[in-house]
């Protein structure tokens, strides 16, 4: 299961007396108790959950934008934002996150980037290089525009990648709570573009702008074929004898 990104906003509306940075800061309250009861659900229903994304203070009193897988087993791994917006960083004074991973379930292994972040294609690259078959994307757009950049390079990132991408923002209006108000958003499941899979590259489309679970099978093996038999092959046919992307020491 996947929640969008900063899923908890209402929260916010408490700390309305306050100024953007504080009010958010004081929601990170919450964000250790959500993620408890994400485990103990997680646990209960025998699912695989994705916490999209929350406010998370750590000890130097920093801000930064993170969320928590939690298995069905009981164990919990937390990802960070590594690419902040303009307006996180000004108006509520996030920092970007260090750590570049992904995340092995007994569904696969995964990778997980929150919004803005799908629009750095070397992450999910360096993903794919470590063997991702799906990648996570919660995201949060308040915008038609802002959303078709998230949508636009998720599909993108299935492609280049040979990986299934999720995508699952908030949609709705959340008139008291300053500085997010609105929201605007389409979630969907997307595919590479071959014959084994969907002509278009969607899996699955949820109605834009509209409250909504969005329920999708994905075929893992079909990947496999695409990698050996694809009308292209964008992982194995890339030049490495003329470029190459790597990692940074500290960056895992």
């Amino acid at each position: 299961i996947l929640f969008p990104e900063y899923f908890n906003a209402p929260l916010m509306a408490k700390f309305n007396d306050m100024g953007e940075a504080q009010s958010i800061r004081a929601m990170a309250q919450y964000t250790e108790l959500i993620r408890d009861r994400f485990r103990e659900l997680a646990i209960s229903y025998n699912i695989n959950i994705i916490t999209g994304s929350m406010p998370y203070l750590k000890e130097d009193n920093s801000l930064y934008n993170v969320g928590f897988l939690c298995r069905r087993d009981g164990t919990v791994d937390m990802y960070e934002k590594i690419h902040v917006t303009p307006d996180e960083q000004k108006c509520w004074g996030l920092s970007g996150g260090s750590h570049i991973q992904t995340f092995d379930t007994d569904c696969g292994k995964i990778g997980i980037v929150i919004c803005y972040d799908v629009e750095f294609p070397e992450l999910s690259r360096l993903m794919a290089d470590d063997g991702m078959k799906i990648l996570f994307v919660p995201f949060m757009t308040d915008t038609q525009n802002a959303y078709s950049r998230v949508r636009v390079c998720a599909q993108a990132r299935a492609i280049e990648n040979e990986c299934y991408v999720a995508i699952a923002g908030s949609v709705g209006n959340l008139p008291r709570v300053h500085n997010m108000d609105i929201q605007y958003a389409q979630s969907a499941v997307f595919t590479p573009c071959d014959f084994a899979f969907p002509n278009d590259g969607k899996r699955a489309e949820a109605t834009p702008n509209t409250e909504m679970i969005l329920v999708s099978d994905v075929d893992l093996s079909l990947l496999n074929e695409l990698h050996t038999y694809g009308a292209v092959r964008n992982l194995r046919d890339r030049r490495g004898d003329l470029y190459k992307l790597e990692m940074k020491k500290g960056a895992k």
